[in-house]
Parts: structure tokens; C-alpha cells; sequence
């Protein structure tokens, strides 16, 4: 999709900010202490597994759940004591809670209602809001006559209407067909866009991630792994579990053999391959690499740089992934644009390439990662 996902919000104040916050159910820590600062106007992700703790930090910022200790920050102000109903936040959930008696209008419109503002001024902000998410025309339409993208439409416009500071969205998508996502996704960047809105999205799906957000935080039993712009969380990983859960990807084991001005060699596996500058490893270090299948090619025996035989190959669409036998027993995946000529079978062997600089080594130190980030392309 072309939501422009490496579009980021200019360094700036933060919206909001998150201080040694934290969350324990009786002896269950659910969040360690976490610090994190989201700036205004962004779209920021929260990702990970299940269970990871994404939600709860999501509810603390709304107010419906209360830190064990720390401080959230909304615009420089302490939320500490501040009620849900008095936050300058609001939240779309997956279910919309829309109200199904009620018309397009009356449920976009009901929070200014409780306001007890202008009927003009109600009306005025309504109508552009509704124009805002193109649901132009449906004002007078009932709920059960929208499709699932309108009444998430719907949803989003009740939630801007009342002008928040920060719109919460807790897995909105979740229950939507896969076409239906891709289309909203599109539609929330465009309207994040154009309110300037600080988004902050909890979601599992790297793809929603990757597609929409200008930075993302990724999460792992309680706690931050990684805060990165996505293209820069893709290509440099800063731990394994980062790497796998980015997608999918081979984590080899291996050794530095080299280093010189010219970068680190890398062994493993068999394979040999180059990274850049990398001031955390030392020569004779062992060290985990992370090779995505999209930089491994296969090619005929006898013009590969290792010949392997075949575990397997899936058809997938648009692409194939081969599975091959490494030589010292583990898999290696390898994507490619899939062919109309037969699939290799088990056993068949193949030939195996790749670039040099295919390897990403993790669990470098923070400060080698910041020197490399300023030299991964957009």
C-alpha cells in the first residue's frame, strides 16, 4: 500500500510521555518500568504479541487503568488523578460501542451533546467531520445499514468530533476482512493526516504497523525491545525477538572472523557474510544474525556460492519460499518471485547465493545501532 509509512513527524514536543510507568496485578508485573515520549502529531504503534503489555500501556494514557507507580504526561501536564471523562484523549475500541438506535449524525454528535454546546455549533462540526471521513450523505442513514469500514468511519468521527489531543486505538481492525483492513488503514493515515491528530495505535499485525505508522514501539513481555521508524525496526533489529516478530526471517548463529576498517566477516552456518560498522563485536565473538529470505537467491548448482538440498518449497502467490538443508542440519528459508517453471522437490539440489551484507547482527550495543541508523535509506 502507499499510506506513506516513512512520512514522520518532525522531532518535537512530546504529547504525550510516559514516566517509570508501571503495572502490577498483586504479584503479576504486567509493565516494567517504562519511559517513553510520543511526539505531537504522530502515528505511533504499539506492537507485540498478545499479553505483551501494549493494551495496559494504552489504558494507564486513557486513564482507564492506574499505574502501580510512574506518571503519565499529556502536553506537559500530570494525568495523576485526572478521570477518564476529563482527558484530553479519546478511545476506539474494536467493538465500536456505537449506539444502534441512533442515526450517523446523533452518534458522531452525542458527546458534543453532553457538552451542551450550540446547535449550530454541533451541527457544523458534525458535517465536517462526517465530510472528513467521506461519509458525506449518511448522516440520517442507520448504523445497521453501514458496512463494517463505515461504521469504523463512524467510530473515528465520533471520537475527533469532541477535538482530543490524542485519539487511543486499541486493535480497531481486528474483526475486519483483509481487503477492508488495507482499505482502512489508507483511510486512517488520510485522516490522521489531515486532523493532525496524535495517533497512538495498539495492534499485533506488523503489517498494520509498517503500513501506517511514523514510529513504532515494539513490545515483549512487559517491556520496550525497540522504538524505531519502521523501515529502520525492519532493517536494524536491535534484538532477536525484534527480528522474528518484524517477520519472517533466519536467525543463524555464527562467529566474527574479521575485522578491519572496511567492516566485520561474519561465519555462520557455512555462509559467510559482511557487515558495515558494528563497534560491539570483537574478532573471535559469537554472534546472532538475522537474514531475511528476501536476500538469499537460489540459482542453478553450479552458479551457487553453496549447493543445498531441498526440504521444500510453498507456493504462495506472488512468491515461493524454499526451505533448504543447511550442513549442519538446520533450515535456511529463501523468498523469491515465484516462477512459472516447476518447483524444485525434496531432495533437489540447488545452488544458494546472497549479498554480502545480508546479515544484521543483534544485541549490539545501543550506540552502534544510532550510527547505522543515519545510513539506512528510506
Amino acid at each position: 500500500m502507499t499510506a506513506a509509512p516513512f512520512i514522520h513527524a518532525a522531532p518535537g514536543p512530546a504529547d504525550v510521555a510516559l514516566r517509570g510507568v508501571t503495572k502490577a496485578f498483586g504479584s503479576d508485573v504486567v509493565l516494567h518500568p517504562l519511559d517513553l515520549e510520543i511526539r505531537r502529531g504522530e502515528f505511533f504503534s504499539l506492537l507485540g504479541p498478545s499479553g505483551c503489555g501494549k493494551t495496559t500501556t494504552l489504558r494507564i494514557i486513557a486513564g482507564l487503568e492506574k499505574p502501580t507507580a510512574g506518571d503519565v504526561l499529556i502536553r506537559g501536564i500530570s494525568m495523576e488523578g485526572v478521570p477518564v471523562e476529563k482527558r484530553p484523549t479519546n478511545l476506539v475500541f474494536q467493538k465500536l460501542a456505537l449506539f444502534p438506535h441512533l442515526s450517523v449524525f446523533d452518534n458522531v454528535a452525542f458527546g458534543l451533546r453532553m457538552k451542551h454546546l450550540p446547535r449550530a455549533e454541533i451541527r457544523r462540526r458534525v458535517e465536517e467531520m462526517l465530510a472528513r471521513v467521506r461519509l458525506e450523505g449518511f448522516e440520517r442513514r442507520a448504523i445497521s445499514q453501514l458496512s463494517g469500514g463505515q461504521q469504523q468511519r463512524v467510530a473515528i468521527a465520533r471520537a475527533l468530533v469532541n477535538e482530543p489531543a490524542v485519539l487511543l486505538l486499541d486493535e480497531p481492525l481486528g474483526a475486519l476482512d483483509l481487503q477492508l483492513q488495507l482499505h482502512i488503514q489508507q483511510e486512517l493515515v488520510r485522516i490522521q493526516r489531515a486532523s493532525g491528530t496524535t495517533f497512538i495505535y495498539v495492534t499485533h499485525n506488523q503489517q498494520e504497523a509498517l503500513a501506517m505508522s511514523d514510529r513504532i514501539a515494539v513490545m515483549n513481555g512487559g517491556r520496550v525491545e525497540q522504538v524505531d521508524m519502521p523501515v529502520a525496526l525492519f532493517r536494524r533489529p536491535a534484538s532477536e525477538f525484534v527480528a522474528r516478530f518484524m517477520g519472517q526471517t533466519n536467525v543463524l548463529s555464527g562467529r566474527v572472523r574479521e575485522t578491519n576498517g572496511a567492516g566485520v566477516r561474519i561465519e555462520a552456518a557455512g555462509l559467510t557474510f559482511h557487515v558495515g560498522s558494528a563497534p560491539g563485536l570483537v574478532l573471535g565473538q559469537p554472534v546472532k544474525i538475522s537474514v531475511r529470505p528476501e536476500r538469499l537467491r537460489i540459482v542453478p548448482p553450479r552458479s551457487g556460492r553453496i549447493v543445498l538440498p531441498v526440504e521444500r518449497a510453498v507456493f504462495q502467490g506472488v512468491t515461493t519460499l524454499y526451505v533448504l538443508r543447511l550442513p549442519g542440519g538446520s533450515e535456511i528459508s529463501v523468498s523469491m518471485l515465484a516462477s512459472p517453471q516447476p518447483l524444485p522437490g525434496p531432495g533437489e539440489l540447488v545452488g544458494l547465493v546472497w549479498d554480502d551484507d545480508a546479515a544484521i547482527p543483534l544485541g549490539i550495543p545501543a550506540h552502534a545501532r544510532e550510527s547505522e541508523r543515519a545510513r539506512v535509506p528510506a
